[in-house]
C-alpha cells in the first residue's frame, strides 16, 4: 500500500514549534495550495489550505527557516486523526506528516519581497572554500565571448 504525498504551496502563517513532554520537536504550519483547474464562472482558481506536521529535525529546520509566504514543498504521508473538542464533540482531522520539507521559492526571492514573503532575517550564505581553481574570464569578466568568425550556419 501506499501513502506518499507531495505539496508545494505558501506557508500561510509562522511555523509553530512546541516539544513533548520527552523532548521532541513537532512544528506546525499550513500550506495554501492551488488547484490546477479554474472555476468556470469565476476564472480563478481555488486554493486549498492543508495543514502540516513535521517532526523533530525536519521540525525544528522549518521552524528556523521558514516564515509566513515562503514557499515550500513538502513530502510526507496523509494522517487522519480523531479528537474530542472542548464541548465534547467527535471530529476528524486530515493533516500531512512530512518527511522532508525543501525550499521552494530561493531565498533571493523571498527577500525582495514578492508574493508576501518576509523582509530580511536570513543570513548572508558562507563564502565557498577556496579550492585554489580560478574560473576562466573572458571579455568584461564574463566566461563567455562573442564569436568573431560567425556565419551564422549551424554546423549539424
Amino acid at each position: 500500500m501506499l501513502n506518499r504525498i507531495i505539496l508545494m504551496g505558501r506557508l500561510t502563517r509562522d511555523p509553530e514549534l512546541r516539544h513533548t513532554q520527552s523532548g521532541t520537536a513537532v512544528a506546525s504550519f499550513s500550506l495554501a495550495v492551488d488547484r490546477d483547474f479554474r472555476d468556470k464562472q469565476t476564472g480563478e482558481k481555488a486554493t486549498d489550505f492543508i495543514d502540516i506536521v513535521a517532526w523533530r529535525q525536519t521540525g525544528e529546520f522549518v521552524s528556523r527557516y521558514f516564515t509566513k509566504g515562503r514557499m515550500a514543498v513538502v513530502e510526507g504521508r496523509l494522517q487522519l486523526r480523531d479528537w474530542t473538542d472542548k464541548d465534547g464533540n467527535k471530529r476528524r482531522t486530515a493533516e500531512v506528516v512530512a518527511d522532508n520539507v525543501y525550499f521552494g521559492d530561493s531565498r533571493r526571492d523571498a527577500e525582495a519581497g514578492g508574493y508576501g514573503a518576509p523582509s530580511g532575517g536570513y543570513a548572508p550564505p558562507a563564502p565557498a572554500p577556496s579550492t585554489g581553481y580560478a574560473a576562466p574570464s573572458g571579455p568584461a569578466g564574463n566566461e563567455f565571448g562573442d564569436l568573431a568568425d560567425d556565419d551564422g550556419e549551424l554546423p549539424f
